[in-house]
């Protein structure tokens, strides 16, 4: 049994939820899930009383003590970030060019470090044909990156990633952005369109106690909130920009929603938001929600329950009827397939930036 199916069935003994509900396991797991335990384990009965009572202990303990464990650890070094004038329109090019810098400093010191992993990571940020819009290398790094035109766009994607994201694993994110991009050119080759990927928060580590409960969302909503308000600064306020959130980031946008100046909220894989509907979250955005077939989230509990003082889990499935959002068609993929080419979620993701929510397929 895995610690992240462990954690619910003991959430679920002893949550404050109503009968008949269990408790989310928002734990990322990869395209293959789980790994499954020996046969023999299988048919063997689950043990009950003390170890569960533990494992709750534990995960508590845990999501108060990992937490201020890894911000202790020393950082990556790298020079701290780059001081910009006000974002517009007419300080962008500047901008890029500070953040390209600040990103090929960064990968010197990095080098000097002997991290050559993060060397690469930063050399490849700092190529003069990125738009950063920020940039920062210390640590697991973040990093808000422009693909297009977006002095002059008038339909913006903004992309939410979830765990294990970071600049050492930021091409993963940065893929499913041009893809998004290159799917827009090809659907609306006349529109003005940009793709930003917006790496602005701290994100859980997969197997850790932080992803099971909103603490890091709860970090990274006011920083999501003002970047909106600083990409409003650029476009101005006739361009529509479509929140586009996976996984965990979904956790995030549905922290940041309450009257976010955004389009269309758009929740993917979702664990839940921590709101029990469309309503809670105080959006008047379009909100839509997909999940792939072969999503391990679909097999997820979505409740929450508090325990001891911490709220373990997201809430009401943003795919269910009960939650009121736009439900479209994803297809038959998993959890890291809602941006591949060919996909029918990428297809409908592409129509809803787009604005052309006629053509939206639905599940």
């Amino acid at each position: 049994m895995g610690l992240g199916r462990g954690v619910v069935e003991a959430c679920a003994e002893n949550s404050t939820a109503e009968p008949g509900t269990a408790v989310a396991d928002p734990v990322e797991r990869g395209p293959a899930g789980e790994a499954e335990a020996p046969r023999a384990d299988r048919n063997k009965p689950r043990r009950k009383g003390s170890w569960r009572r533990a494992l709750l202990a534990a995960l508590v303990i845990g999501a108060v003590v990992i937490p201020l464990s890894a911000a202790a650890r020393p950082e990556i070094p790298a020079p701290a970030p780059a001081a910009l004038a006000p974002l517009t329109a007419a300080t962008l090019d500047e901008t890029y060019a500070a953040n390209g810098a600040n990103a090929a400093e960064a990968s010197r010191m990095a080098a000097a470090d002997g991290d050559e992993r993060r060397a690469a990571a930063d050399r490849a940020m700092a190529d003069p044909d990125r738009h950063l819009l920020a940039y920062d290398g210390r640590g697991p790094g973040l990093a808000t990156e422009v693909l297009g035109d977006l002095a002059h766009a008038d339909r913006i994607a903004v992309l939410v990633p979830g765990s294990d994201t970071s600049l050492d694993t930021y091409d993963r994110f940065r893929a499913t952005a041009l893809n998004l991009r290159r799917r827009l050119a090809h659907d609306a080759p006349n529109s003005r369109t940009a793709v930003v990927s917006w790496l602005g928060y701290d994100t859980p580590r997969t197997v850790s106690a932080t992803v099971l409960t909103a603490g890091r969302a709860d970090q990274a909503a006011p920083r999501l909130r003002e970047f909106i308000r600083q990409l409003r600064g650029i476009t101005g306020r006739t361009a529509r920009i479509a929140l586009l959130c996976h996984s965990y980031g979904t956790v995030v946008c549905g922290r940041a929603a309450a009257g976010l100046d955004v389009s269309d909220l758009v929740l993917v894989g979702s664990p839940g938001t921590g709101a029990d509907s469309v309503a809670g979250l105080r959006t008047s955005a379009r909100v839509w929600a997909a999940r792939g077939g072969d999503d391990w989230v679909g097999d997820v509990p979505h409740v929450s329950a508090d325990l001891f003082g911490t709220t373990v889990g997201f809430g009401t499935d943003p795919v269910s009827p009960e939650f009121g959002a736009r439900v479209f068609a994803a297809g038959a993929g998993g959890h890291s397939d809602y941006f591949s080419p060919g996909s029918a979620s990428l297809a409908n993701l592409a129509r809803i930036v787009l604005g052309e929510t006629t053509e939206v397929t639905h599940a």
